[in-house]
């Protein structure tokens, strides 16, 4: 019997603490931070809807009330401006309504920051036994064809996880994940091992790990069976290790597109000023502006 290589569900993880961004996360969930005018989640959630997905399940926090509102439906807005007879705020709260619909939403909780592998393990339940598209809220890819659509369409020849990969400068490999591959063909590699966080003399490719994935079901069991860190935590990678180890092929692959980092504050900034520097809207006049600071 064939397997099913439709993709149609995807876990966003948004339990973290945010502590790169303190004071301000204390009030602000990292995954609503702007670039220009939207908050990231909402790149994100956009992404995973034009890759063809129509499920998407939360990965929160027990306090975690924002995601909640976000996407709620907001019809005392929607009678106040069609009183005040607001028209461009009023089409624009549509489009961001519709840009929701045939889209179900499902939330998982996770009680502790255990982990990324942790955190994922928490929609078990809710992802059943197909493959699904996992996508976390520090990466964002500014790209023609969404980077989850690249990585399906990748693991439709495949049948096995696929993992996004950029390239990087040997010098800021040592902050990341960063992969021992083998490739088989243009921007594809077969993965041998997966090292966080290496040392110099460890750097085997100029690859890195990106925070988006398709994932099989069995990888739900390895998390499982995963033993925690020192620190208590489940590590997505060290997971993989694990299936390498017992032979399971995994699959990296590298996106196409601009990877817009949002995981501290230098790089989000940078991420930030991107956007908005190559927005039709804004553009033009910020680097106007830019031009006149010295």
């Amino acid at each position: 019997m064939e397997e099913n290589l439709e993709v149609k569900k995807a876990i966003i993880p948004v339990a973290g603490l945010g502590t790169r961004f303190l004071p301000l996360s204390l009030v602000v969930s990292k995954e609503f931070f702007p670039l220009v005018d939207k908050p990231v989640i909402q790149y994100i959630i956009e992404e995973v809807k034009n890759s063809g997905i129509n499920e998407i399940v939360f990965v929160i926090s027990p306090k975690q009330k924002m995601i909640l509102n976000y996407l709620k439906k907001s019809p005392e807005l929607e009678k106040l401006l069609t009183k005040r007879k607001k028209e461009s705020a009023l089409n624009e709260l549509k489009n961001f309504e519709q840009m929701f619909e045939g889209i179900n939403f499902s939330f998982a909780v996770q009680k502790q920051p255990h982990g990324d592998g942790h955190a994922i393990l928490q929609a078990q339940k809710m992802a059943t036994n197909d493959p699904i598209a996992v996508s976390f809220g520090d990466d964002v890819v500014d790209s023609h064809e969404p980077a989850i659509l690249q990585l399906i369409n990748i693991f439709k020849t495949c049948n096995a996880p696929v993992i996004a990969l950029k390239s990087l400068p040997k010098e800021k490999i040592p902050a990341y994940g960063s992969v021992v591959v083998e490739k088989i063909a243009n921007n594809l590699y077969k993965i041998k091992k997966i090292i966080e966080k290496p040392t110099p003399d460890q750097i085997q490719s100029n690859l890195v790990i990106v925070g988006k994935y398709v994932l099989t079901p069995d990888v739900f069991g390895y998390l499982k069976k995963a033993k925690p860190s020192e620190k208590g935590e489940i590590i997505l990678g060290e997971v993989f290790d694990a299936m390498l180890s017992d032979g399971l092929p995994l699959y990296g692959y590298e996106v196409k597109g601009e990877w817009l980092e949002c995981g501290d504050k230098l790089k989000w900034l940078k991420s930030f000023m991107y956007m908005a520097l190559k927005d039709d809207r804004f553009g033009k006049e910020l680097k106007d502006y830019l031009k006149t600071i010295k």
